[in-house]
């Protein structure tokens, strides 16, 4: 069962191509690694797949849901994680789930306990009435990872989540992410570090705005490290 497909996309900006050409699908209940430097197209590819850009042709299908035709029921199926914090600081770690149940139309008592379930996942429950504000970098990634699990999306696209982070915030979020993955959940990690990939990972790797690779990462590396391979992909080594 395919969790995420995308069919021939193109988008540009003005004069310069920010895709070109762009597929690729990702099954269900794996992690796959959008892997591409910055300016590659990573972002402008996200916001195609949450319908913030619209393409002029090609298609996008989310959990089975065509977008373009069933908009609704393929947002619906999907969890987002900008790469820019879009919590509200001046409100605690559970406002800021609790207004983002409401936006998504779930309420009741059911709703609370919800919320308990994400954060005990990301052990933030002992967080729950700080302010955002006070929160350290990991953890603010953490409170919007248990918010966008809130509705129980089918897939999950985190962009570039690990921004910012020390070492320790930044595996402890891969390892959440790939355990997700592992209960059955669709992932598109966006990234520019190769770390972030295991050798299993399904790896799509991005630069100039067209796909250059596509395959598991082990395949993708061959004889080289993932990281070698990638520098020499995407002209880096030269």
């Amino acid at each position: 069962m395919t969790g995420l497909r995308a069919c021939d996309l193109n988008y540009s900006y003005g004069a310069k191509q920010a895709l070109e050409d762009v597929s690729f699908e990702v099954g269900a209940g794996r992690f796959c690694a959008l892997l591409g430097p910055n300016g590659a197209g990573k972002s402008t590819l996200f916001g195609l797949l949450t319908r913030l850009l619209v393409a002029p042709g090609g298609k996008i299908e989310i959990a089975g849901h065509d977008l373009a035709r069933a908009r609704r029921a393929a947002l619906a199926d999907l969890g987002i994680v900008f790469q820019q914090s879009t919590l509200d600081l001046d409100l605690t770690v559970r406002q800021n789930l609790s207004y983002f149940a409401a936006l998504q139309g779930l309420s009741g008592r059911a709703v609370g306990a919800r919320i308990d379930v994400a954060l005990d996942q990301l052990e933030m429950r002992d967080r729950a009435g700080e302010k955002a504000r006070a929160l350290n970098g990991g953890h603010r990634r953490r409170t919007e990872l248990a918010r966008a699990l809130l509705h129980d999306p089918a897939v999950l696209l985190l962009d570039e989540p690990t921004v910012g982070l020390d070492a320790a915030a930044r595996a402890s979020i891969t390892a959440h992410a790939h355990r997700l993955a592992e209960g059955g959940k669709t992932i598109l990690w966006a990234t520019h570090l190769t770390d972030e990939v295991q050798p299993m990972d399904d790896l799509i790797i991005l630069h100039r705005a067209r796909v250059l690779s596509r395959g598991t990462a082990r395949d993708v590396a061959g004889d080289m490290t993932l990281h070698e391979r990638f520098l020499t992909l995407t002209g880096a080594a030269a």
